[in-house]
């Protein structure tokens, strides 16, 4: 049959053959046709020379889902496209080849969840809020609006918790544009959920509570951790892994490794002399490990140390009657009573570890009530009267 002008009802009309398929080109667009299987099916084809100058024949579409002009159209734009260097069956292969969400999940968790203190959490989130919404989505693909959405998704339920996935998925996208895998962060400009800084700290008889609380405490070794927070400031995975080895009782000293640090960068800080006899006390009853609170259940055939003291802290809680108070508010609480005694923001600072100004600032309004005694100092100097008594914030009604 020669050329002719390929309409619906001409293709519709096109003969079936008995076997395999035939092609018939169309009049009126070069490299443009239907193919007929046997089957009955009636496909439209764009035929194409690549690059490589090799003859490429591509599917756009079959009957009745394709009109024929929509599908000629489709042709005279594929083939422009070719003129310009594409190549329509390899980027569509690239397309369904190219990295989607899980992907760049199993590599971020391959190559960057190994060393982060966050890895667990991380994970979780993964697991729970990411993959479900996006799995087989390909990362190219994620828009804006993608995140967006999710965020406002999530943040429905838990505001904040929205906020660390976005930072997560900003995270990894900002790695896959390293990976080449696209050219711009989708997470950019996503409008994250108000946080407010938590500012909770132990009053003077909250901590007579929780010192007569660990007195009786039935987990000796929890109630240890304890005391070593609230006397030096650290966090709670630092003196978990604290060694032997890096505790110097002669000269106050504890050196904390980059390993246990959140900034991965050694600390010096001086012990006090109540932590010093503490751990003396802890030393003379050491075992052989080389951690100062070692675990109770070794963990792949080698003692380790501590983990966790999530379930002893609620009993804790409970008989010092204290409520809504975290094992991190103990480092606040360290920061706290240091700020109320003058001291310093870069000397609390120093103390605490923090490598940024601005992580201590939130400490600063603690210092309301030295500043104010010594105001009232210079008011009394200036004036020749007695300076007034200034009534510490934490004892006000």
């Amino acid at each position: 049959m020669s050329n002719m002008k390929l309409t619906d009802k001409v293709v519709d009309a096109l003969p079936v053959p008995a076997a395999g398929k035939k092609r018939y080109p169309d009049s009126e667009l070069a490299n443009f046709g239907v193919t007929v299987t046997s089957g009955g099916v009636r496909a439209f084809y764009m035929r194409y020379r690549n690059r490589l100058d090799v003859d490429r024949l591509y599917t756009i579409g079959s009957r009745p889902a394709w009109i024929t002009k929509a599908a000629r159209d489709e042709a005279q734009r594929l083939l422009r496209a070719v003129d310009t260097g594409a190549d329509p069956i390899a980027d569509e292969k690239g397309l369904r080849s190219a990295p989607t969400i899980a992907d760049m999940c199993k590599r971020y968790d391959e190559e960057h969840l190994p060393t982060k203190r966050s890895a667990k959490d991380d994970r979780l989130m993964i697991e729970s809020k990411i993959l479900p919404e996006l799995r087989n989505r390909k990362v190219a693909d994620i828009k804006f609006d993608d995140m967006d959405a999710l965020h406002r998704r999530i943040a429905k339920d838990t505001p904040i918790r929205a906020n660390r996935v976005i930072a997560l998925l900003s995270k990894m996208f900002s790695l896959s544009i390293r990976w080449g895998w696209r050219a711009d962060n989708p997470c950019k400009g996503v409008k994250r959920s108000q946080e407010e800084p938590r500012h909770r700290y132990l009053s003077g008889d909250e901590l007579q509570r929780l010192t007569a609380a660990l007195a009786n405490a039935g987990d000796n070794q929890a109630a240890d951790i304890v005391r070593l927070l609230l006397l030096t400031g650290a966090r709670r995975g630092e003196v978990l892994a604290m060694r032997w080895a890096d505790v110097d009782l002669d000269s106050g000293v504890w050196i904390k490794p980059g390993a246990t640090t959140k900034r991965k960068t050694q600390h010096r800080v001086p012990l006090s002399a109540a932590a010093r006899q503490l751990l003396a006390e802890l030393k003379v009853k050491a075992t052989s490990s080389e951690f100062v609170f070692p675990s109770r259940v070794p963990r792949k055939g080698r003692p380790g140390h501590r983990e966790s003291i999530k379930d002893a802290w609620p009993g804790i809680c409970k008989a010092a009657s204290i409520t809504d108070v975290r094992v991190h508010d103990l480092r606040h609480t360290y920061a706290s009573v240091l700020a109320s005694a003058g001291m310093s923001l870069p000397v609390i600072g120093a103390l605490l570890g923090h490598t940024q100004t601005q992580t201590t600032l939130r400490y600063s309004h603690l210092f309301d009530d030295p500043l104010r005694k010594a105001t009232e100092i210079a008011a009394a100097v200036i004036t020749g009267k007695p300076k007034a008594v200034v009534v510490p914030l934490k004892e006000r009604a």
